[in-house]
C-alpha cells in the first residue's frame, strides 16, 4: 500500500489504489485526503486532522498550520 505524510501531523497515512497496489491483495482504506481551501492552499490530511480543523468557518492555511503545534 502506497503512503504519503499528512501535511499537518507528518504521519504516514495510508493511499489505496495506484499502481503501488497492482500486485497486492491488501484492500485497506485510504486514511487522508486532499484538501483545497477557501484561501486557495492545498493539503495532504490525515482524516484525525481533518476532524481537528474547525467546522464553524471556511478553513485557511493558518488553521493547517496551527494543528502541528
Amino acid at each position: 500500500m502506497a503512503s504519503e505524510p499528512c501535511d499537518a501531523c507528518g504521519e504516514s497515512v495510508r493511499i489505496a489504489g495506484g499502481i503501488a497496489n497492482l500486485w497486492s491483495f491488501d484492500q485497506g482504506p485510504t486514511a487522508g485526503m486532499t484538501l483545497e481551501l477557501a484561501d486557495g492552499s492545498e493539503f495532504f490530511l490525515c482524516f484525525d486532522c481533518i476532524d481537528r480543523l474547525p467546522d464553524d468557518r471556511d478553513v485557511t492555511a493558518a488553521d493547517v498550520a496551527a494543528l502541528d503545534g
